[in-house]
């Protein structure tokens, strides 16, 4: 078959198993992959013998597209977890032939006395999308000047894939294991078929523990991914605000809400940002300057927005951008004349008052009507000193009411000891003791990561376990949760590159259009459910006076509080995830 050929027929996609709702929202598009910067250069097949190959892999690895995987022959694998926990597996595919139509499928899980039905799980071919890699600071980026590479990370969404002569495909299982499932070890063969004939066969062991992971609604980790409604609209071809965007938004921030996300985000103005996205963000609330000089606020947006991200259980912050934009610029409409204006208001000037006041003051009146004020946030990130005390003056003179939420990267977060929520750059001092304090005053602290952090990150080039280490640093030093700043500010082609012109691959998104997940995304939930497995252990040994157990738990909690790249930060983490599912 020739390449433009092999391209055409190339609508990869994934095996979709039963309507479970883990799995559900399917979509049909298709696309191919970028060509392989590493193809030609470092690929040598001479030694593979025909036909297809398949092998378990561990999940804490990447295996390059183009390479023979260098693995051991592993032909059956054991997982682990709680009830209700949600669980992951990899599969390799490679060989030196074409091999079309191939589609991986499991069966039943079946024990000595009992079945669950294959519709817990899910097989998603994994997808290459380009990257690049770190470099320090934030700023201007161009492709050419980063080594670039193919890397597995999305989890597509066809069911069968079109295997490519010389190369690799990941396969990733996702198993849901059911909260009323009976505990012990259950075995399901994996198929991997051909034009509905199997080719091959290995075995995946499911031990199910005799413990119950609480329900992602009841979940003390604080995740705050920033979404990112605009993006939703223009990779689904649809009007913004519209019916049939709230319609595509709904499984994508679903899928958000179902990991423990806690935060809606939202917008005051004009994006506050200054376009530091591919897209912009869209005004949720429209401002009128009257002929009066007095000021009217339209809300209809805003309100539909937050009533759909409630409805879908995200309900404990509401964190609106900003009262500082970027660029300090309000965008309102001129009734005079009928035309948009942007006016510069910065912090600590007479217009910032002028300007922000009667805003302020018609937030809270509206928020009293939709009972929202309570939870609801002024938020700020990344401003200076100077902007950030005129800000909280004014709001503290205007609307003490109103919550403060701010990411500070001043290396000075003290400064506003009662704000509700507030994030530390990674990294950066902090006190334990403060921390601990502002949990038992009700006030709530996460660290963040950005385009900044070489570790922990989930940069599309970053190892997989990374993702799953962010949860476990919070919890060892004692932060409630984590702030990524960007859930799904996808880049203008997210389905195949991954690359931005401003900060390394992947810091824009983590999950990708069409409600497709990622390997970064699942390790994510993986690491999530591991902090509140760990809260119910820690809980439970402090019940029944295990001291010993307690302590060699906490010790290995221990050894991952540290937010830099040690040469046994990946074996600590398995040692510790282990130890949650033996004691």
């Amino acid at each position: 078959m020739n390449k433009n050929k092999f391209l055409l027929l190339s609508l990869i996609g994934l095996l979709t198993v039963q309507a479970h709702p883990l799995f559900a929202q399917k979509t049909s598009e298709t696309f191919v992959e970028m060509a392989d910067p590493t193809a030609d250069t470092l690929a040598d097949w001479s030694k593979v013998k025909n036909g297809l190959h398949v092998s378990f892999a561990s999940i804490d690895k990447r295996f390059a597209k183009s390479l023979v995987p260098e693995v051991t022959s592993q032909q059956t694998a054991m997982v682990k977890g709680w009830k209700g926990e949600t669980v992951s597996a990899q599969v390799l595919l490679w060989t030196k032939d074409e091999i079309p139509n191939v589609e991986v499928q499991l069966s039943d899980f079946v024990s000595k006395n009992n079945t669950i039905p294959k519709s817990i799980a899910q097989t998603s071919f994994v997808r290459y999308v380009m990257t690049d890699e770190f470099a320090e600071g934030c700023g201007h980026r161009k492709p050419e000047d980063f080594a670039s590479s193919l890397s597995p990370d999305m989890l597509d969404d066809l069911t069968s894939y079109d295997l490519e002569a010389k190369k690799v495909r990941p396969v990733w299982l996702t198993i849901q294991i059911p909260r009323d499932a009976p505990k012990g070890e259950y075995n399901t063969a994996v198929l991997i078929k051909s034009e509905h004939k199997t080719l091959q066969k290995v075995t995946l062991r499911l031990e199910v523990l005799d413990q119950i992971l609480p329900e992602p609604k009841d979940w003390t980790f604080h995740l705050d991914q920033w979404q990112h409604p605009s993006a939703v609209a223009r990779t689904a071809g649809v009007e913004m605000w519209s019916d049939a965007h709230f319609e595509a938004m709904k499984p994508v921030m679903k899928r958000l809400a179902d990991a423990g996300q806690k935060v809606i985000t939202a917008t005051l103005n004009k994006d506050p940002w200054n376009v530091q996205t591919y897209d912009p963000y869209a005004d949720m609330i429209i401002w009128e300057k009257k002929k009066d000089g007095t000021w009217t606020y339209d809300y209809s947006v805003f309100d539909k927005w937050v009533s759909f991200m409630l409805d879908l259980g995200i309900t404990k912050m509401l964190n609106c951008y900003s009262i500082i934009p970027w660029n300090s610029t309000v965008h309102y409409k001129d009734e005079a004349t009928g035309q948009f204006v942007d006016v510069v208001a910065k912090a600590g000037t007479p217009i910032f008052e002028e300007i922000w006041e009667p805003f302020l003051t018609d937030f809270v009146k509206h928020l009293k009507q939709k009972n929202w004020l309570s939870f609801t946030n002024i938020a700020i990130d990344e401003r200076s000193k100077e902007e950030m005390d005129a800000a909280f003056a004014l709001l503290k003179k205007v609307s003490p009411e109103l919550g403060i939420s701010y990411a500070d990267n001043q290396k000075t977060y003290k400064r506003f000891p009662d704000s509700e929520d507030i994030s530390i750059a990674v990294g950066h001092p902090y006190s334990k003791e403060d921390i601990a304090d502002r949990r038992a005053r009700g006030l709530n602290s996460t660290y963040y990561i950005c385009c900044s952090d070489e570790f922990p990150n989930s940069f599309t080039f970053s190892d997989p376990a990374e993702s799953t280490f962010l949860a476990w640093y919070a919890l060892a030093s004692g932060f409630d949760g984590v702030l990524h700043w960007a859930y799904n500010s996808w880049v203008e082609k997210p389905l195949q590159d991954s690359r931005f012109r401003t900060w390394p691959a992947g810091d824009t998104y983590i999950v990708y259009p069409g409600n497709r997940s990622s390997i970064r995304f699942e390790r994510m939930l993986e690491g999530i459910q591991d902090y509140e497995k760990a809260l119910v252990l820690r809980k439970k040994l402090q019940e029944t006076a295990q001291t010993e157990k307690l302590a060699t738990l906490n010790k290995a909690i221990e050894l991952l509080d540290n937010p830099t790249r040690t040469a046994t930060w990946n074996a600590d983490l398995n040692k510790a995830k282990e130890l949650l599912n033996s004691l």
